[in-house]
C-alpha cells in the first residue's frame, strides 16, 4: 500500500506532509529546534532553526506552521519522554503493589529524574520567560505535564484507597501534596541555577514518601 503523502493540517491550515519519511523529518526538526531554542532562547529566528535542522525554512513551516506550534511540539516530545518511565511504573506496579512504600519511592524517583532533568529544566525556564507574551506555551506545559501525570497518580492512589491500603478523602490535594514534597524543591532550586545534589534529591524523595504515607497510609 502506498504511503500517505498528505493528511492533517498544520497551525496555518495548510496540509502538512505525512508518512514515515515525514515523521522522521519532523522528529529531526524538533530535535534541532530544541537545541537552538535552549541555546538562544525563544527569540531565535526560524531561519536559525532551519539551518540547525539542515532543511529549508519552507520545510519547517510546512510541517509546523509557525514557531509557537514548533515549540509546543518540543514541549510535548520532551515531557512525554520525561514522564514515560514514571507513568509506566505507576500504571503497571503502583496500583497493584505488594510493596507500597518501595514502589511509591520508585515511581517518585522516576518522576523527579524526568521532570528535573537538565533539558526539561532549561525548557521550563524558556516557557516561564515567555508566559506573558505566549500563554499558550504555559497551557501546553500544563497539559502535557501535570495534567497528564497527576491523573495517573490519582487513579493509582484511588485504587489503593479502594483496596484499603490508603485513606484519602481528597485525591487532588493528596497528589499535589506528594508533588510538593518530592518534585517542587527541585523545580525551585533548579530554576535559580542551583540544582540539588543527587543525594539530596533522593533523601527528599524518601522522606517525602514517608511523610505522605504517615498521613495517608491505613493504620
Amino acid at each position: 500500500m502506498a504511503e500517505s503523502k498528505v493528511a492533517t493540517k498544520n497551525h496555518n491550515g495548510v496540509r502538512r506532509p505525512e508518512g514515515r519519511r515525514a515523521d522522521a523529518k519532523r522528529a529531526a526538526i524538533v530535535a534541532a529546534a530544541r537545541e537552538t531554542f535552549l541555546r538562544n532562547g525563544y527569540g531565535v529566528s526560524m531561519d536559525a532553526v532551519a539551518a540547525e535542522a539542515g532543511v529549508s525554512k519552507v520545510t519547517v513551516y510546512n510541517h509546523f506552521g509557525n514557531k509557537e506550534a514548533l515549540f509546543i511540539a518540543i514541549i510535548n516530545h520532551e515531557l512525554d519522554e520525561a514522564l514515560k518511565e514514571g507513568v509506566q511504573i505507576v500504571e503497571q506496579r503502583l496500583a497493584n503493589t505488594d510493596d507500597l512504600r518501595g514502589d511509591l519511592i520508585h515511581a517518585c524517583r522516576a518522576w523527579v529524574a524526568g521532570i528535573a532533568s537538565p533539558v526539561v529544566m532549561d525548557l521550563r525556564a524558556v516557557v516561564v520567560g515567555e508566559l506573558r507574551r505566549f500563554p499558550e506555551l504555559g497551557h501546553a506545559w500544563q497539559t502535557r505535564g501535570p495534567m497528564r501525570f497527576h491523573p495517573v497518580i490519582s487513579n493509582a492512589l484511588g485504587r489503593l484507597v479502594d483496596r484499603g491500603d490508603l485513606v484519602i478523602e481528597d485525591l487532588e490535594v493528596a497528589v499535589l501534596q506528594l508533588s510538593g514534597l518530592v518534585v517542587s524543591p527541585n523545580l525551585v532550586y533548579g530554576a535559580y541555577g542551583s540544582p540539588l545534589t543527587d543525594d539530596l534529591k533522593d533523601r527528599l524523595i524518601v522522606c517525602g514518601v514517608d511523610m505522605f504515607l504517615s498521613q495517608y497510609a491505613r493504620r
